[in-house]
């Protein structure tokens, strides 16, 4: 047969790959020791969307992204926390945290007269972009 008379009926097979016992007891012990789906993937010689789908489809329990953990412990130090019900009128009322968790507040620093954030936040806060892209504290 020539490539030209090849038809997809024709076409060799890619193998299938099949979920035996042993790779899904593989693929637990594997979630179980807290590896990433990529290393999962790496190590059963699959994808990292064929570990997730499986391990999905298995109701394993889910895991934090491993990107929330890092950004958990690059946290800065809680200091006082200013919640809504104590922030002032010459209060900074930055937020800092996700609304809703018990870590959510508000900066609380002395704020600027006549702005709703302090020296730090107004820098953030108000920034003019100039014609040529630079970006110009007005604040």
């Amino acid at each position: 047969m020539t490539d030209e008379t090849m038809t997809a009926s024709t076409l060799p097979q890619a193998p299938l790959h099949e979920w035996t016992p042993e790779r899904i007891a593989a693929l637990i012990a594997l979630w179980n020791e807290g590896l990433t789906t990529s290393q999962m993937g790496l190590r059963l010689g699959i994808t990292k969307n064929a570990v997730v789908g499986k391990v999905h489809r298995l109701g394993l329990p889910k895991r934090q992204s491993p990107i929330r953990k890092v950004a958990a412990r690059e946290e800065k130090p809680m200091g006082e926390v200013i919640k809504l019900d104590k922030l002032t009128g010459d209060m900074c009322c930055w937020p800092d945290g996700e609304p809703g968790t018990d870590e959510f507040r508000f900066c609380g620093k002395k704020s600027v007269a006549d702005k709703p954030y302090c020296a730090d936040h107004c820098r953030r806060a108000y920034v003019r972009v100039t014609k040529d892209g630079r970006k110009i504290a007005v604040a």
